[in-house]
């Protein structure tokens, strides 16, 4: 798109007031012109009232004020003897009997570049060089202004500034690459400054996050000229990060190296961290972030988080990191002891990635059972000794099985067991009582009849045997048979007693004759249950056994 300018003619007055004294000079201390044009310096001076010269004339000089050191002379009103850089090329546009020095100089090369002064010269002794100069440049591209900032989403303008201090030819601006641009326009003003014209064009957009990076160009040209010159601006817009790739949730084996890559979009560079629940782990300013896991532990499952920030806002995405694994060992909780009757919960826990199956077994029969969960209970209302013993939690899953061991210790009241009886032989009877409790029973002889108690602390009467939770007393005497005899097994420990009367079975070798029963002692021995050492305890007072 085009703008062409129309001419201004601007008519530069400037009163005495502003010069700084009696000698003193004004000129715009910085002016720019294309390569190949020209420009105008506008110029006035003043001198001390007192002189009135008739006829004033004035030099203008290069990069130095000094006369003694010979510098180019640009103009020479007296000769219109100059350097030859400026022949053909420079001209007083101004009236110098009025003050106006303004110079002009046409097709302009990169070497004219530099400082201007001008001397006036009043005749005789009253010659004086302005040590105000006007410094000009020559350039071969128009300068492309961008505003401070460029923010994704806020309206922005680039501004093209081009010299137009050349009366002869006027410059006409265009934009390219620009029509991709959201939301544009162009418009164009003039600015004066300090007594030198800029044609300005401006491009007003609405810039987005895929124009970072994007060149625009401004070009300038003269009509009926082969003059073009141009120049390029690469837009920086300004947007918060994007998160364009992040690994999705992973499953991997236990020891195994894990890498996540989080590749991320930002102007400008976002500082990228990686965090495990509110841990950072790793972070570093860049356009994208790995982290790297060695040989990963179940202390490593969990969410993952990529976070990527700067000054315009934030982005975050998450992964989760499944580590998988064969279950742990089983850990056994619970009551391990318990009394008969109690209500009993036992639960068996393990940790595995995916959860298992955990079964509780007693003599392999599987009792409890969860799958896919990491707790199962076995629950008893009413324990019986039944119940107890040895017992097995296992957990699997398909990566392995483990097991663990336990014993439920059930205490409960004796139990007399049915081989509990009394066997008589020729001369002994012996007495056995065996029974079952936890803890252990203390069996106890009676006979009632007798008024007599005996137990393993009579070591010459009892014998005791202990296997598991059965204790076996024998009681073996010396006899012959009483028909009013029978004896009691008392089984007793903290948690009741147990009484039961013995039967009696007679063995083939058995010397007592049905006539002897019920006819009270026998010469010789005691006819119920006696022994040496206790015949007077056992046996009737008076019946003692004969010495042999």
């Amino acid at each position: 798109m085009k703008f062409f300018c129309k001419t201004l003619l601007a008519f530069w007055v400037l009163s005495e007031g502003v010069l700084a004294g009696p000698w003193s000079a004004w000129m715009p201390e910085h002016i720019t012109a294309f390569e190949g044009t020209c420009v105008v310096i506008p110029c006035r001076f003043s001198y001390p009232e007192e002189l009135r010269p008739p006829t004033i004339h004035g030099i203008w000089y290069f990069n130095s004020p000094y006369p003694k050191n010979y510098p180019p002379v640009v103009y020479k009103s007296r000769t219109n003897i100059v350097h030859e850089s400026y022949v053909g090329r420079s001209r007083l546009l101004g009236e110098l009997n009025f003050r106006n020095c303004t110079l002009q100089i046409s097709r302009l090369s990169p070497e004219l570049s530099g400082k201007y002064y001008f001397r006036g010269d009043l005749g005789g002794y009253n010659q004086y060089t302005y040590p105000e100069h006007s410094n000009l440049e020559v350039i071969n591209k128009p300068t492309i202004v961008n505003p401070p900032e460029v923010v994704e989403g806020s309206d922005a303008e680039l501004r093209c500034e081009v010299p137009d201090n050349c009366p002869d030819m006027k410059p006409v601006i265009t934009w390219m690459n620009y029509e991709n641009l959201a939301e544009h326009s162009v418009y164009a003003q003039i600015e004066e400054e300090g007594s030198t014209w800029s044609l300005i064009s401006i491009l007003k957009f609405l810039p987005l996050r895929e124009n970072h990076g994007h060149e625009v160009g401004c070009k300038v040209s003269y009509p009926n000229t082969t003059f073009e010159f141009d120049g390029f601006s690469t837009l920086d817009v300004k947007y918060p990060p994007r998160i364009l790739q992040v690994n999705s949730s992973v499953e991997v084996l236990h020891g195994a190296h894990v890498f996540l890559m989080c590749i991320v979009d930002s102007s400008p560079t976002a500082m990228i961290s990686w965090l495990r629940e509110d841990e950072i782990l790793h972070e570093d300013l860049a356009g994208n972030l790995t982290l790297y896991l060695d040989n990963v532990t179940h202390l490593q499952d969990g969410l993952y988080t990529c976070v990527a920030e700067n000054i315009y806002g934030k982005d975050n995405h998450s992964l989760a990191l499944s580590v998988l694994y064969a279950p742990w060992k089983p850990v056994v909780n619970g009551s391990l002891m318990a009394v008969e009757g109690e209500p009993v919960t036992i639960s068996c826990s393990s940790q595995s990635s995916p959860d298992p199956t955990i079964t509780i077994f007693k003599d392999k029969k599987p009792l409890a059972m969860g799958v896919y969960k990491s707790q199962v209970e076995m629950e008893f209302e009413s324990v019986s000794h039944e119940d107890d013993g040895e017992y097995w939690c296992t957990a699997e899953n398909q990566f392995g099985q483990s097991s663990t061991a336990f014993n439920l210790t059930v205490e409960f009241a004796p139990r007399i067991l049915p081989d509990s009886k009394c066997t008589a032989a020729r001369d002994t009877v012996k007495c056995i009582c065996a029974a079952k409790a936890n803890p252990e029973a203390m069996i106890t002889f009676e006979l009632p009849t007798r008024n007599v108690t005996v137990n393993e602390t009579d070591r010459e009467f009892v014998y005791s045997q202990k296997t598991g939770y059965i204790v076996t007393s024998i009681l073996t005497v010396q006899r012959e048979v009483d028909s009013q005899l029978y004896i009691v097994c008392s089984a007793r420990n903290l948690y009741g007693t147990k009484n039961q009367q013995l039967q009696f079975h007679h063995s083939s070798e058995s010397p007592c004759r049905q006539s002897d029963v019920g006819k009270g002692w026998t010469s010789g021995s005691c006819c119920g249950l006696c022994h040496t050492h206790s015949c007077g305890v056992l046996c009737q007072p008076g019946q003692k056994k004969k010495k042999q």
